[in-house]
């Protein structure tokens, strides 16, 4: 995806709209529809996720766009599937037809597919175009991070919109697409709030935010009352629902929740944002994708790699914006993560010190946390 201070930007008035045509497009993929993608300088195209490839789908693709589609993928899986190490974070295969079995296959780290043994034509999309975009709005969706795009040939936006609408596809912009993270967080608003004891901390409240599309929530776990004139204690914990509510072995997230929650008590106070990125921020599905990888041996990291996603795809937009609401702007830290540190700061919150939080291995997760450690530069 490319990088967000880069992206176009879009106005205020615009940001329901905006989320809107999103969300729309992202349940049309989720659904194995395809959607119309318009770019800058007059560009479209017909966008269907590479896990929705059926003859059925890819024979409706072809008749509609009467064009020949590529894939589109990322430089991460295309380096995977041993097609050159590439700098730009999208690539296009083209070839003299796709199967939908071979689109699928091509997408999925777990079909063992041998690219090489394929006459590919490789190529490197426009940083904002319809091919860039869609691979950003299959990553929106939480699916394989790949997508089938056949070029339209249409003179002018209203053309476009008035072919959509006969289609019966819906029409979204790619400026949307890349500002659709920043444009969330935004408008992030409290919407509930409650008491909510717990074991080690009885003076909690959990604080639920929303966006303004009525997307997925995040929580704020507000443990005693924090002096918003000092460096409040926080911790950024992502949602894990392995490891969260099951207390699966193959990670930390359970112990790592639990006991920010007890330190945070112990400290006098401070707030455990829990933010919905689940599996580092490519969703539970891919992330059971993910452990099967491991399961052959690949580590953590290589792992989502493997997918064809970074090694890590959070946000933290979302969690400054919680702070701002909550009226905290300095922060403490609770992470063995460099890079969360630096990740936050970006987002505008002065983070004036960074607290250790760790736990002991088990048999199940010391691979995975030799991982961090090694490649992801948590200092464990």
């Amino acid at each position: 995806m490319p990088e967000r201070s880069q992206a176009p930007t879009i106005p205020l008035s615009r940001e329901p709209v905006s989320l809107l045509a999103v969300d729309r497009a992202i349940a049309e993929l989720r659904q194995g529809r395809m959607v119309v993608i318009a770019a800058a300088r007059g560009l479209s195209a017909l966008a269907l996720a590479a896990e929705a490839a059926t003859p059925a789908t890819l024979e409706a693709l072809g008749t509609r766009a009467q064009s020949r589609p590529v894939l589109a993928i990322t430089g991460r899986r295309a380096k995977v599937l041993g097609l050159g190490d590439r700098p730009a974070r999208v690539v296009t295969l083209t070839a003299a037809s796709f199967t939908a079995a071979l689109v699928r296959d091509l997408a999925d780290p777990l079909s063992g597919v041998n690219a090489g043994a394929f006459n590919f034509a490789i190529g490197e999309p426009q940083p904002f175009g319809c091919e860039t975009a869609a691979v950003a709005l299959v990553k929106l969706a939480r699916l394989l991070p790949a997508a089938l795009v056949a070029p339209l040939e249409l003179a002018g936006t209203a053309d476009l919109a008035a072919w959509a609408a006969r289609q019966g596809l819906l029409l979204v912009d790619a400026g949307d697409v890349f500002q659709y993270d920043t444009t969330s967080a935004r408008t992030l608003a409290r919407v509930s709030e409650a008491r909510v004891p717990l074991p080690e901390a009885e003076n909690t409240r959990i604080i639920a935010f929303r966006p303004h599309d009525g997307g997925l929530e995040h929580l704020a776990i507000v443990i005693e009352t924090p002096d918003p004139e000092s460096p409040v204690l926080v911790r950024i914990h992502s949602e894990c629902f392995t490891g969260d509510l099951l207390g699966s072995l193959r990670c930390d997230c359970g112990d790592q929740l639990r006991g920010a929650i007890a330190e945070i008590a112990r400290a006098g106070g401070g707030v455990l944002l829990y933010l919905a990125q689940e599996g580092r921020g490519i969703g539970l599905v891919n992330k059971l994708r993910a452990y099967e990888l491991q399961d052959r041996g690949f580590d953590t990291i290589d792992a989502n790699e493997q997918l064809g996603f970074d090694a890590d795809e959070r946000v933290y937009l979302p969690a400054a914006r919680m702070l701002a609401l909550l009226g905290y702007s300095r922060v403490r830290l609770m992470t063995n993560n460099p890079d969360k540190v630096q990740a936050l700061k970006a987002c505008g919150v002065a983070v004036e010190g960074r607290v250790p939080h760790s736990f002991p291995a088990n048999k199940h997760n010391e691979l995975y946390l030799q991982a961090k450690a090694h490649k992801g530069g948590h200092l464990i």
